[in-house]
């Protein structure tokens, strides 16, 4: 039983973890334990990765394979931002595709990160729904997903709801869903929705989830709350004056990371940053240099461990 079990967690390592043991290994001269502790496994998996890497001609003399440019740019991302890890793809040609190689990249971080007895917080929006095509069949013991916010009552692909369940079925867990809007009238029914038993027992899951993806929008007419008419476009010049540059889980942020002074702020039913900041490894998934004031807020208003973007918002955030 317990073979079978352990055969049914294995998954194969990505292209991607294979190259960048390789290039920690032989490039920056780190020991092997040195790489077990950077990328957050054990030693004899750095021990496998390395000689997958070898025996598919990843290595040579020299590291021989696409992305040595995205494993520079993510080691300076964790240097210089004081993240834990990062993860960069190359930039799509047109912006519109961001969205998909970005998913489909926090899908497969995703994938080797699950364990048996884990609980995931999940996010919304056109990158996470991507990431749902990247998650493999695995079956794990006792996991859950939990979504960190609302709904929506028209059902779109992108619905947070919908996102978590077909998290959940990817990896064959249990779902708990925030049955509330993603906004309501007021900030009183807001309160008052809170104190809803089933809703607060919701909350206490989300606060207490081992680890949570999360996306990033901007303030402009193509972020998505704007585009699926979630909110009125007409409010996009007040979001600005109050100071926003995107928002995280609908939480509308400055520049600083701070939840600006907006009546939106205070109409969302989603988990708290505070409450996020305390969650031992958040994920944040988002591309694009357009949104690179947005990313940037958003690691700093969840102090997240974990970036996964692509080369052109890397270099974006790296120019300062």
């Amino acid at each position: 039983m317990r073979a079978e079990k352990l055969a049914r967690q294995e998954v194969q390592p990505s292209s991607d973890m294979k190259v960048r043991a390789a290039w920690l290994y032989y490039v920056e001269g780190l020991t092997q334990e040195q790489i077990a502790q950077t990328m957050n496994i054990g030693r004899i998996k750095v021990v496998r990765l390395l000689a997958a890497a070898r025996e598919e001609g990843l290595v040579r003399i020299r590291i021989e394979a696409k992305g040595a440019e995205q494993i520079a740019l993510e080691r300076r991302l964790v240097r210089e931002l004081g993240l834990g890890e990062a993860i960069v793809v190359p930039a799509a040609a047109d912006e519109a595709d961001t969205a998909t190689l970005v998913g489909h990249a926090a899908g497969s971080y995703l994938n080797d990160q699950v364990r048996d007895g884990m609980s995931i917080g999940i996010g919304w929006g056109a990158t996470l729904h991507m990431s749902l095509k990247a998650l493999g069949n695995g079956r794990y013991d006792n996991l859950s997903v939990i979504s960190l916010m609302g709904g929506l009552t028209h059902s779109r692909t992108i619905n947070p709801s919908a996102v978590a369940r077909r998290m959940a079925d990817a990896f064959g867990a249990e779902c708990y869903q925030l049955t509330a809007p993603i906004f309501v009238a007021n900030e009183a029914v807001r309160a008052l929705l809170w104190e809803e038993p089933g809703l607060k027992e919701l909350l206490d899951r989300a606060r207490r989830v081992d680890i949570a993806l999360v996306s990033v929008g901007n303030v402009s007419e193509e972020a998505t709350l704007f585009r699926q008419g979630l909110l009125p476009r007409s409010q996009l010049e007040s979001l600005r004056k109050a100071g926003a540059v995107g928002d995280v889980l609908c939480h509308f942020l400055d520049a600083e990371g701070n939840v600006v002074d907006h009546p939106f702020n205070r109409r969302i039913m989603a988990i708290d940053l505070d409450d996020i900041r305390r969650i031992p490894k958040v994920v944040v998934a988002a591309g694009g240099y357009s949104k690179v004031r947005a990313i940037r807020a958003a690691l700093k208003a969840t102090s997240a461990s974990v970036l996964v973007t692509d080369e052109s918002a890397a270099l974006g955030l790296l120019e300062g």
